[in-house]
Parts: C-alpha cells; sequence; structure tokens
C-alpha cells in the first residue's frame, strides 16, 4: 500500500484551546497508521513558547500567526490575537502552498468550514485537482456562522461547494450542508468517545481523593458540565435554575472560556457562588473520574454541533440532561437515553433535576442510563469512527 498524505486546516490545536473539533481530529488521526497516512497540519500558534513546528501524536504541526507568551483565553478576544484568526484565512492557504512543495500532498481536510474552508478553496485556486474533505463541526447556529462569513460569501460558498467529499458530525449539520450547495457525497460520521477510558474502574480510595480535593460532602449531589464557557452552552440557564432546587446540589465547571467573568458574577448575584465551581481546564485523562463522582451531565445548549461531551458522560454511566437542539437530536430521547430540558428555561431544568433524584424514579432513571451507556459503546467508540474515516480518506486519494 502506497502511503497517502494529507494537509489539515484547523484554527487551533493542541495543547491550548482545543474544542471538540481539535479532541476529533486527535482522536482519530492517533488510530490511523502512519505508515498508512502522513497527517500534516496548518494551525495558529497563539503561545510563543510552542514550537513552531512539532509532531503531536500522528500529525506534523506547522504553526503560523502571531503568538504572546502564555496568553490567557481572554487575550484571543484582544490585539493582536484576535486579529490572527482573520488573517490566518490567507497566511494558512501560503504556508499549505509552501508545504506542498516539500511534501506534495494527496488530499487536503479542512475542519470547520468557517474556519478552514476559506484557505482550501484560496490554496485549491493554483491546485484545482487537489481533492479536498471538508468537515463541519460547527457549535454555533448555521444563521450565525453565515453572518459572520458575510465578508467572505463568495469564497465561504466555494468551501462547500467544492469540496470534493464532506463529512458532518450530525444530520443536522448534513442538512446544513446541502442547503449550503454540497451536491456530492456526504458521510454523518459522528465524534466519539474513548469507550475504554471513560468506562474504566476507578477504585473508591481515588473517587474519594478526588471528593475530597473538591469539598464534596456526604449527601451532597453535582450536577457537572464539560464545556466552553461560552454562550451557546446555556451554563448561565444552569445557575439560573440553583435557586429554584435544593441547596444541596451543587455545580461543577470543567472548562474554560470568555464568559467565566460572566457566569460567575451571575452566581454572585443570585447567591448562589458558594455552588457553583468553576474548575477550569481539566486534562482529558482525568475528566472519567470528575464524571464519576458527580450525579447528573447538563449542558442546556442553545445551539450545538453534536456535543461529544455528552457521549462521554453516556459512557460513564451518568444521567444527562440536554436540550434538543442540533446534533443533539441525533442521539437524545426524553427518558429514553436521556432527559430533556427547554431552552434558557431554568423551571425546566429544575424540574429535571428532581424527576431524576426522585427515589420512586430510580428504575426509570437506571434503564435510561443503561440505554445511553449501551448507545455509546456501540455506535460512538473512536475506533468505529477512525475506521470510517479512513475509508473516506482512501476513496479521496
Amino acid at each position: 500500500m502506497i502511503k497517502k498524505k494529507i494537509l489539515i486546516f484547523s484554527l487551533a490545536y493542541y495543547p491550548r484551546f482545543i474544542g471538540g473539533d481539535a479532541v476529533a481530529i486527535k482522536e482519530t488521526t492517533d488510530r490511523i497508521s502512519p505508515s498508512e497516512i502522513e497527517f500534516h497540519m496548518v494551525t495558529l500558534q497563539f503561545d510563543s513558547t510552542l514550537p513552531r513546528q512539532e509532531k503531536i501524536g500522528n500529525i506534523f504541526v506547522h504553526r503560523i500567526g502571531f503568538a504572546l507568551r502564555n496568553p490567557s483565553i481572554s487575550d484571543l478576544k484582544r490585539f493582536p490575537l484576535h486579529y490572527t484568526k482573520a488573517l490566518y484565512q490567507i497566511s494558512a492557504a501560503l504556508k499549505g502552498a509552501s508545504l506542498n512543495r516539500k511534501y506534495h500532498f494527496d488530499a487536503l481536510w479542512a475542519v470547520m468550514a468557517h474556519s478552514a474552508g476559506i484557505p482550501v478553496v484560496l490554496f485549491k485556486l493554483f491546485h484545482p485537482r487537489m481533492p479536498y474533505l471538508l468537515t463541519l463541526q460547527e457549535g454555533d447556529p448555521p444563521g450565525h456562522v453565515e453572518h459572520v462569513m458575510r465578508p467572505f460569501w463568495p469564497f465561504f460558498t466555494r468551501a462547500f461547494t467544492q469540496a470534493s467529499a464532506m463529512q458532518t458530525i450530525s444530520t443536522f449539520l448534513a442538512q446544513w450542508a446541502r442547503r449550503r450547495g454540497f451536491r456530492g457525497p456526504l458521510e454523518v460520521v459522528p465524534n466519539g468517545v474513548d469507550v475504554e477510558l471513560f468506562t474504566r474502574v476507578h477504585s473508591p480510595l481515588e473517587l474519594e481523593s478526588l471528593k475530597k480535593i473538591l469539598g464534596k460532602k456526604k449527601g451532597e449531589v453535582c450536577l457537572i458540565t464539560t464545556s466552553r464557557l461560552v454562550h451557546k452552552n446555556g451554563l448561565d440557564t444552569v445557575i439560573q435554575a440553583l435557586p429554584l432546587i435544593s441547596r444541596n446540589i451543587h455545580f461543577l465547571v470543567l472548562g474554560i472560556g470568555p464568559d467565566e467573568k460572566k457566569l460567575k458574577d451571575l452566581a454572585e448575584t443570585l447567591g448562589v457562588s458558594d455552588r457553583v465551581k468553576f474548575l477550569g481546564q481539566v486534562d482529558h485523562a482525568q475528566m472519567p473520574k470528575y464524571l464519576r463522582i458527580s450525579d447528573i451531565f447538563i449542558r442546556p445548549s442553545r445551539s450545538e454541533g453534536m456535543g461529544n461531551s455528552f457521549i462521554e458522560a453516556m459512557a460513564v454511566g451518568i444521567p444527562i440532561i440536554g436540550t434538543m437542539v442540533g446534533g443533539i437530536t441525533d442521539f437524545l430521547k426524553d427518558r429514553e437515553t436521556g432527559f430533556v430540558c427547554g431552552v434558557e428555561d431554568p423551571q425546566s431544568i429544575a424540574d429535571q433535576v428532581s424527576f431524576i433524584l426522585e427515589l420512586r424514579n430510580k428504575k426509570v432513571v437506571e434503564k435510561v442510563v443503561k440505554n445511553a451507556q449501551k448507545l455509546a459503546e456501540e455506535k460512538y467508540d473512536w475506533r468505529m469512527i477512525a475506521n470510517r474515516m479512513r475509508a473516506i480518506f482512501q476513496k479521496m486519494t
């Protein structure tokens, strides 16, 4: 078998400021042999302490753009890092062309149309025969994405129409792709979960140690979310629900994002700051422990491309609460695989939390959790996802 070379365009990548798209890229490429496909990536640097080039997993990462020393998440919204995202649209295409002269790629892979589609379109002006795969991972509503991309509209449109193949993480995004004019081969391949990691049994001593660190007392109930702290994820709605439920119910927030101060201020205003713990970015390998000592996973999203954090919680075996928006509808069925709350509806969150914790509903909840865990293991294992992506790459090249 002849080894293929694929160039990936992605706005951000490990080890800083990663989202579900970066996790998906790494989990997929780590499971594809480098003797079969050699992956390279053009991404933004952001942090000047990171090298311009390094190998992470099975990807040769090439970083470009302005950078600051150890920037915070809020620095991404300020000069100069805020503008480096816009410049990426052109600079990534130029860097890709330079790399292609050296490595002679067989195909391109753009992850998220609004951030990586345009560099590929510009690259293809000089290499029109180069096949390319567009992956839709967008979590924001399509209408919002389209509004933001208006200044680049002709190129944004071509990001869809010039793709050789399309992969979306949900049927919701697949429908968007068709509305945007893509007529080629399309596959819905969701993000997944490392089943082995998220079903691993932790010792009681290990879990008790974490509870002690977090200050979880006997009889306390923990809601948990693993989310970027951004408006679309609706974490403010959870905080608004806390005054409506028992004071022994706390909220663990794993993640970072620009809305952190707003969320902390809201908790303070509502008098529940002692019940909300902001734990920052937690290493992905440690996340199963946090989920396992918690009682309910929740993310009342305003929009969602898919939401693989839900799948991770399902694999661990705790009930999930979410909204029926975007790609969540592919896996969330009320009182079958999880529990549905309304968008921006704190009372519905309170009602579902109360239902789950009510002793008389124990058998219903146990059945829902079992169904969800089975679904996560049978449909969303990263090994299965990687095999499906490998087949797409081979068809393209």
